[in-house]
């Protein structure tokens, strides 16, 4: 693809951010884009917010079930960045309007002691460079229309990143099952969801080694202290403004979120 064509979509997709506005998906206007085309678009994207004084703090997995996988007819999963600019508090309120078509998803946050860099990463690497995982609430974000998105579409928007909250509870990954553990999401005191560990790719520590070696390719590593949200439990759902979420995982701890 053109590199004035992957400034402009990546440009496009900065000021659908910004102004909070929906755009029609990439690849009904472009269907020749790939994959790699997406990643040179999601680099621009990032690249406006980072010139806009925010900082990288981690990464985050997206596409890690079979059911998201089927849905977008791929094999593989994505991966997009995480900012300070996306960063909020346990318990914290976020407001609607900052967000245009939001979805909660709870996941498994990973928090590294250690760089990581692939290729050839294995399961133990990743443990052995984790300082501890805790729940977490990825609230996901689309500025395509409609969430009618192909791969290639949520990769070019940073893998359909919004904001996310960290849990109240850091624990040693080594001390609970990753694969087994139970997660249950409640909106408004009601079961909303449930899910387990195995969601993510039969272990988030599998998606942990897929991103570590699929980075390391591309001469980007994990670095300590950055922050890897490893990929949905359940499936995401719809919040609106005067919603109040909290996922429990077991073994690992809770989070909590409000809506306004």
């Amino acid at each position: 693809m053109d590199k004035n064509l992957i400034t402009q979509l990546g440009d496009e997709l900065y000021g659908a951010l910004v102004s909070r506005q929906v755009l029609e998906p990439l690849t009904s206007r472009h269907p020749e884009i790939t994959i790699e085309d997406a990643y040179h678009i999601q680099q621009r994207m990032i690249a406006r917010r980072l010139d806009k004084g925010e900082k990288i703090v981690g990464k985050k997995i997206g596409v890690t079930s079979a059911a998201v996988m089927n849905l977008l007819g791929v094999r593989q999963p994505d991966f997009g960045y995480m900012l300070d600019g996306m960063i909020y508090n346990e318990g914290e309120s976020i407001p609607i309007g900052t967000l245009i078509q939001p979805k909660a998803e709870g996941e498994i946050a990973f928090m590294m002691k250690k760089d990581l860099s692939g290729p050839g990463v294995t399961a133990a690497d990743v443990l052995a460079a984790t300082e501890g995982v805790m729940a977490c609430f990825e609230i996901v974000d689309s500025r395509i229309r409609d969430w009618k998105i192909k791969i290639q579409d949520t990769v070019a928007d940073n893998a359909s990143c919004g904001v996310f909250v960290l849990g109240d509870r850091l624990v040693d990954p080594r001390e609970v099952d990753l694969a087994t553990c139970g997660m249950v999401l409640e909106k408004n005191g009601d079961i909303a969801c449930t899910g387990a560990g195995a969601a993510t790719l039969g272990n988030p520590v599998n998606a942990m080694v897929w991103l570590a070696n699929t980075l390391g390719r591309l001469g980007i590593p994990l670095k300590a202290g950055e922050v890897v949200l490893s990929g949905s439990l359940g499936p995401m759902i719809p919040v609106q403004a005067g919603d109040s979420l909290r996922v429990t995982i077991g073994g690992i701890g809770g989070c909590s979120v409000r809506f306004y």
